[in-house]
């Protein structure tokens, strides 16, 4: 069965294309795949994994046409972002002067 592994870092993705038995785990596409030796940085014990943005485990079984993904550890945790914005905005209302 045709199934797509994919890892994105900032400036570069990768999306990998390949033919896996039927029960092929998720784990073992990832490995089939060679992604882990073109980024050693990739640790499956830490990094989650996902099929098409929905959090998935090592060893769930893929089915025809899945997109597995690597995903890589947020630099900032987007809800405090949002907060320290609109923060940020608020200061910035409460200063005009009409």
């Amino acid at each position: 069965m045709l199934i797509e592994v994919a890892y994105a870092l900032e400036k570069e993705q990768t999306l990998l294309s390949l033919e896996v038995d039927e029960g092929t785990t998720l784990k073992q596409a990832v490995e089939i795949s060679g992604i882990l030796d073109k980024y050693p940085k990739i640790n499956l014990k830490i990094d989650k994994t996902g099929i098409f943005g929905k959090i998935a485990k090592l060893d769930v079984v893929l089915r025809e046409k899945d997109r597995v993904e690597i995903y890589r550890p947020l630099i900032a945790d987007p809800k405090k972002v949002r907060k320290e914005r609109a923060a940020q905005g608020k200061e910035m209302c409460s200063g005009k002067k009409l």
